[in-house]
């Protein structure tokens, strides 16, 4: 068995034509859809990022003990025991956080790994003395050229050194994926991770994506929307919209490249292909910009799933409503090459589920310090703490790192030893209040986070979830959903009072 594991970042599941979106062509997308096992109930698990790719190492969730943060010396990862079964790992991104504090255990769990610069506020290139005049023309300072936005500040002088199409990280993403391809498609046992930042934020892509793509704003760049409620003109919303399309299409562009290959060379009878996301990301729905702040609403939780496995055969070409989410894809992957699956796993494999039509299931996700939200495919509930600013809330782990920072002094103040937890394999670990000014998503001004309060959606009638239900008993049924699963992932009792839900 070999398999190519593509995964994008903020890929919108509404953005692709074979889920119904229409703001861009995606004939990859679909073109994939139309040979593939296509999921329609495929949800995130802990959120934002590096916490979805420990979810995804690790095959369980892990946002209701830890914040962002790297991988931790008891975490089952799924390419280091693929590895250790003798299957080779290769990761190629341009993901940059992978290598910060907050990330940089990842990367060194593969065989090898390779990594793109570039993207985002990567600290890549170097200028002392940057053109900051010329910025302020070329850069609206509706998302630019504020004070204190270093990483804003970086992005603008890396984007002097991406002019070409060659240039763009993705670009070189993809032509490096294909020279792995060239060097080992005739060998067998191994997985290659391809991931790309795009088509995340800021969205800046190779001006030809952009020219079908017309709006009436006639501006400086405006490409990068704060993590905030919309204030934007409605010309600057659209002109946002058509820089994350241009991007979604060249995605779709590349990834076809991809498809190519495997049409060139065979590789659909042998090669297992997925491609999904971390999670969504709102363009101006709800009339909010990004994620973390706000509940997490279908365009940021719901997200694309698609897989193509040799053995599918009648299942190729067709959909699912099977609810999976993040964790599952762990044991997927490990039951491709036929390894076992750690006890500490509390994902199923999504082709087992796939086998499963009509099974009830709910699942849940969340951000550390943020609200729950619980899917049983058919409704979603986001259920809020009463009161997010305890800080009784504490997180476990034996890395103490945040984002692109150690812990705090003061914070580490408060770390006592945790007797060890049921997936820490024996190891005790250090218990940390999870003080409010700690360096952490969604970090900064908690006011609008505070806003939320428990709602309840029916995801068929009121796909956009924009009325909220009153329906006390089934937020109960939803609520004890969310107390078994926590107790499943060994949730503290201090977790369980800090959300407001009875503990064992």
């Amino acid at each position: 068995m070999r398999a190519v594991f593509v995964l994008f970042d903020s890929l919108n599941r509404l953005a692709l034509g074979c889920y119904g979106g229409t703001a861009v062509p995606t004939p990859n997308f679909d073109r994939f859809a139309a040979r593939a096992l296509t999921f329609d109930n495929h949800y995130v698990g802990s959120l934002p990022c590096m916490p979805a790719r420990r979810d995804l190492h690790t095959g369980r969730l892990n946002f209701m003990h830890r914040s962002w943060g790297p991988l931790e010396p008891f975490d089952n990862s799924m390419p280091e025991l693929l590895k250790k079964g003798g299957v080779y790992t290769h990761l190629l991104t341009d993901h940059f956080h992978y290598f910060e504090d907050g990330g940089a255990t990842y990367h060194s769990r593969y065989s090898t790994w390779d990594f793109v610069r570039g993207q985002e506020y990567d600290t890549w290139k170097a200028l002392v003395q940057p053109p900051l005049d010329r910025f302020r023309k070329e850069y609206s300072d509706k998302h630019y050229n504020g004070p204190n936005q270093a990483n804003r500040l970086q992005h603008q002088i890396n984007r002097e050194f991406i002019r070409e199409e060659k240039d763009f990280p993705a670009v070189q993403c993809f032509d490096r994926a294909f020279e792995f391809l060239d060097n080992n498609r005739g060998a067998d046992n191994w997985m290659l991770h391809l991931e790309c930042f795009d088509p995340h934020e800021p969205f800046y892509a190779p001006r030809r994506f952009r020219e079908g793509l017309k709006t009436n704003y006639d501006g400086p760049i405006i490409d990068w929307p704060k993590y905030a409620p919309v204030s934007e003109s409605d010309d600057e919303v659209a002109e946002i919209r058509a820089n994350y399309a241009a991007l979604v299409a060249m995605c779709d562009e590349y990834f076809g490249k991809l498809l190519d290959y495997f049409d060139a060379y065979n590789l659909w009878d042998d090669t297992c292909l997925i491609l999904t996301t971390d999670h969504g990301y709102l363009l101006s729905e709800h009339d909010w910009w990004a994620k973390n702040v706000m509940p997490y609403y279908e365009e940021i939780s719901h997200i694309p799933l698609i897989v193509h496995h040799p053995d599918l055969g009648a299942r190729k070409g067709t959909r699912t409503d099977v609810v999976t989410q993040t964790p599952d894809l762990m044991p997927t992957i490990l039951k491709l090459f036929g390894q076992d699956i750690p006890a500490e796993v509390q994902g199923t494999s999504v082709l087992e589920l796939a086998e499963q039509e009509g099974r009830e299931r709910s699942v849940i996700f969340g951000m550390f310090g943020g609200a729950i939200g619980v899917t049983d495919g058919r409704h979603t509930c986001f259920l809020y703490p009463p009161d997010l600013d305890d800080e009784d809330l504490r997180e476990y782990t034996l890395m103490p790192t945040h984002l692109h920072h150690f812990f705090a002094l003061n914070e580490l103040k408060t770390a006592e030893l945790h007797p060890p937890m049921d997936f820490t394999k024996g190891l005790p670990v250090l218990s940390i209040r999870a003080l409010n000014d700690a360096r952490r998503p969604p970090g900064g001004d908690r006011t609008h986070f505070k806003s939320f309060r428990t709602a309840l959606y029916d995801n068929v009638a009121d796909p956009y979830q924009q009325n909220p239900l009153d329906a006390p008993d089934l937020v109960e049924r939803f609520k004890g959903a969310i107390s078994d699963i926590l107790r499943q992932h060994s949730a503290t009792p201090e977790f369980f009072d800090w959300m407001g839900l009875e503990h064992p």
